[in-house]
């Protein structure tokens, strides 16, 4: 049945060729018929069947394959009446070689043999009427005709047999070429997504010891060469998140994870990462209308992708000039149509450019790329998202005049109040001593003209501006200003004056990277790119306001944290405690579903693979438990599998949010703010709060990063512990807390794996050693991880032979890692090893005593106070 439908999807015309001439043929039958004096009661039948055929054809009734047989068979009946007639004898013979011919485009061999059936059917019977009626004029002209219109019947059959034959070879190589193809490029594009995952975990780590490093040293060399290295592992990752987004896209797996999100948080996330591709002589102007919604729902993941991807190209090739970002909405009845325009002054394309662009990895010019960088999957990447969210994208350009992209994206709207407001706009008084003309590209000076008309019309204010010192200095004595806003140029022309403003007016100098103020100055700075949230921020700023880098937290919030793996639940504790909130942690769906039968909680985190009861499994029974409030909870999704797919298979199940692990505080932060009460949320700017809510109670101050060898022992076993300080947050004493529960727990677990295995349990088994692979990987522990990912594989598949082989070098390798711990910490693998498995810390600082031997998940962790 498959093979017919992609065999029919190429002959489809056929149906409608068929059909046409069905009907042409009926129209000519009926004419003769009236002319010859045929039987006028087949003419109604003929009739009948003509209208069936559209009327099935026009309703789609039927399959395919059923429909074109009722064409078919329809039409050699009509052709069999036709036949059937004396004076049509030698005629249908034409008729009938037209049918096979017509029959041939449908690539059935079947059908050819039954026109010659119906062909043969009818001259036997015209042949038999002759014999009875007029014998004598069955002559030797009357046989040879017949004998030659036979052998023509014959001859065109095997003809059309043959040509559908050829077709059908071809149309069999061609779909085994395609389907070659088809999974050497799936097999491609698996490969590159395994290489770009498992190149991420030593990227992390060259980032973060980086990191370390420059915290470590004075030295300004070194710090320029980490500061270098930084920025390469940076570029690594955004690569590599190229390749995994492309890889989406060409299999056609894209998935859509919407949520709340606020545009001037992307814009903010959006500025910072922007920051490598500022170049001297380029300007970025962002434009955004305050009228935009507050809060929008979209997936603000490939959102920032879109627009990461246009303006970094347009930064990249924008050699002199500016970028200019606008962005506005357009109400419309689901929400809003939100739109960016992008457009630059540089180079531009030729139309044969920009036609070909959206190819895969085109580069407009190869001699180019050496230099601009890249893969040159952005414009793809573009593509693919947009088409995702349901937008378009229109491009102009022309060689040497620049290029403007535009992107339209429907939106849902959360909450229609303004992005941005200014609160007492009433007693603003605002000047701008802003000289645009200092640029020498026009197209710039009518970007920042047009940025600072928008943002003053939208905020709703009004600004004095002027661009000549002498015209400032006329401006302050006629005017009391409340706010100023400088560019740097302006400000360097006379900065004692600047100052002596800066003593009664909020002077804000808008300067590019590098740019200091002098010691003492009472004036502001906002970096570039120039746009209004910053400019908003200013505004509502009460005199003599200091801002500082504000911290999220969330006091008195309770959450619950479902995970089989007690390590993984020490590293949410941890990360949780830093925000104010109150953890109380269970090691098993089945005690999460029983705690939320007695106990109320603000968000609940779950984990997706456990023994027993899964995470989809538990968060269906709370929310369908009748536990009052727990209906209404949101319940994260905790799971290793970061892919777009994961999300959206979470999303689905009824999860409302995702967050990867190991834990990111930025995507931990997005949960928070999009699930929890706007209440239950407080920005505070003191960031030694958050340091003292994180400190752990009964312990001694934190220690500097460890020396090499401290951690010699692990280190000869192929530990990477800088990775496993990054995952800790490069806090010691929390990772040497991690690598003792770690150790503590290896004969406990070692021992159920053995007993699964021996039972034959291999989906309990793949449970717990895709345990063992996410805790290995925390610590740092490739070799370990990479044996237990082999064995996690295996299991699943039902590979029962190929985990016994694998198992026992795993586990002696677990072994050897408990010991190498042991020894790192100075502790006895003996007794040693017996009482750390028998106790727990909790965060209280009291010591909860476990029995040796029962199961983490029959023991719940109590709740931070």
């Amino acid at each position: 049945m498959k093979d017919y439908k992609e065999k029919n999807a190429l002959f489809r015309a056929s149906h409608m060729m068929i059909l046409i001439t069905y009907s042409a043929m009926a129209a000519a039958l009926t004419l003769e018929s009236f002319l010859l004096g045929w039987e006028k009661w087949a003419l109604i039948l003929l009739g009948l069947a003509v209208v069936f055929c559209w009327t099935i054809h026009i309703q789609q009734l039927f399959s395919d394959k059923r429909r074109l047989a009722v064409y078919v068979i329809l039409m050699l009946i009509t052709s069999f009446y036709y036949g059937i007639h004396i004076t049509s004898t030698f005629d249908l013979s034409l008729v009938m070689c037209g049918v096979i011919i017509l029959c041939t485009t449908t690539g059935e061999r079947r059908y050819v043999t039954l026109c010659q059936i119906t062909y043969f059917a009818a001259l036997v019977y015209d042949i038999i009427a002759i014999l009875r009626s007029t014998p004598e004029e069955f002559d030797s002209l009357v046989i040879s005709r017949t004998a030659l219109h036979i052998f023509m019947i014959i001859v065109v059959g095997f003809l059309a047999r043959t040509i559908i034959d050829r077709w059908t070879q071809v149309l069999d190589h061609s779909k085994r070429e395609v389907d070659d193809l088809t999974e050497a490029t799936k097999r491609l594009n698996d490969f590159l997504t395994s290489v770009s995952h498992e190149i991420r975990t030593p990227i992390n780590a060259v980032r973060g010891l980086s990191g370390i490093c420059l915290e470590r040293t004075d030295d300004s060399e070194q710090q320029e060469d980490l500061r270098s290295i930084q920025a390469a592992g940076k570029r690594m990752t955004e690569l590599i998140g190229e390749i995994l987004d492309y890889s989406d896209i060409v299999r056609h797996s894209v998935a859509v994870n919407c949520e709340d999100y606020m545009i001037s948080s992307v814009l903010h996330d959006l500025v910072m990462e922007l920051t490598p591709y500022f170049r001297d002589g380029t300007e970025l102007i962002i434009d955004v209308d305050p009228a935009i919604p507050a809060v929008m729902n979209t997936d603000v993941n490939k959102l920032k992708t879109i627009l990461w991807h246009l303006v970094t190209n347009a930064l990249k090739f924008t050699k002199e000039g500016g970028v200019y970002v606008r962005i506005t909405s357009e109400p419309r009845d689901y929400g809003i149509n939100l739109r960016f325009e992008i457009a630059d002054t540089g180079g531009g394309m030729s139309e044969e450019v920009l036609d070909s662009l959206f190819v895969g990895n085109y580069h407009a010019d190869y001699s180019t790329t050496r230099s601009n960088g890249g893969l040159g999957l952005g414009m793809e990447i573009v593509r693919g998202f947009v088409a995702a969210l349901d937008g378009f994208m229109p491009m102009e350009s022309r060689l040497g005049e620049g290029t403007n992209v535009r992107v339209c994206l429907p939106q849902k709207v959360v909450d229609a109040s303004s992005c941005m407001s200014v609160r007492n706009r009433e007693s603003l008084v605002i000047g701008g001593y802003l000289h645009f003309e200092k640029y020498s590209n026009p197209m710039v000076r009518d970007y920042y003209n047009r940025t600072v008309k928008n943002i003053v019309r939208g905020l709703g204010v009004k600004m004095h501006r002027v661009d000549k010192l002498e015209d400032l200095q006329k401006l302050m004595d006629t005017i009391k200003l409340t706010h100023l806003f400088v560019g740097e140029e302006e400000y360097k022309t006379d900065v004692e004056y600047m100052e002596q403003l800066a003593r009664t007016v909020t002077v804000t100098v808008v300067a590019g990277r590098g740019f200091e103020l002098p010691a003492g100055s009472k004036a502001h700075i906002t970096e570039k790119p120039f746009y209004c949230f910053p400019v908003a921020v200013i505004l509502n700023r009460e005199p003599g306001e200091v801002l500082e880098e504000r911290y999220m937290y969330c006091r008195g919030v309770k959450a619950l944290v479902v995970d089989d793996e007690p390590l993984n639940i020490t590293v949410a504790r941890d990360i949780l405690r830093r925000y104010g909130i109150n953890v109380t942690a269970v090691y098993s769906g089945k005690d999460a579903v029983e705690t939320c039968s007695h106990e109320t909680f603000d968000i609940i985190f779950m984990d997706h693979m456990m023994p027993g009861m899964d995470g989809i499994e538990a968060m269906r029974r709370i929310r369908s438990g009748g536990y009052g409030s727990a209906k209404s909870i949101p319940i994260v999704a905790l799971t290793a599998n970061a892919g777009s797919i994961a999300r959206e298979t979470f999303r689905t199940a009824g999860f409302d949010g995702f967050v990867a692990k190991p834990i990111d505080t930025q995507e931990l932060e997005r949960a928070l703010r999009t699930l929890l009460p706007k209440t239950a949320i407080t920005y505070e700017d003191a960031p030694h709060s958050r340091s003292e809510t994180a400190a752990r109670p009964a312990k001694e101050a934190v220690r500097p990063v460890a020396s090499a060898d401290r951690y010699a022992p692990m280190r000869s076993l192929g530990v990477n512990i800088e990775q496993g300080l990054v995952y800790c947050r490069n806090d010691d004493d929390f990772y040497r807390e991690l690598i003792d529960q770690f150790a503590a727990e290896t004969d406990g677990k070692r021992s159920e794996m053995d007993g699964l295995l021996e039972a034959g349990d291999l989906p309990g088994y793949s449970i717990r050693i895709h345990a063992l692979k996410s805790t290995a990987k925390m610590i740092g522990a490739d070799r370990l991880s990479e044996k237990s990912k082999a064995l996690e594989e295996a299991s699943k598949n039902g590979l029962a032979d190929k985990v016994r082989a694998l198992h026992p070098s795993a586990m002696s390798e677990y072994v050897l890692l408990k010991e190498a711990i042991f020894e790192t910490l100075g502790k006895k693998t003996g007794a040693g090893s017996e009482s750390a498995s028998s106790e727990t810390e909790t965060d209280d600082g009291v010591l909860e005593f476990i029995p040796d031997g029962t199961a983490p998940g029959s023991v719940r962790g109590k709740e931070d106070n």
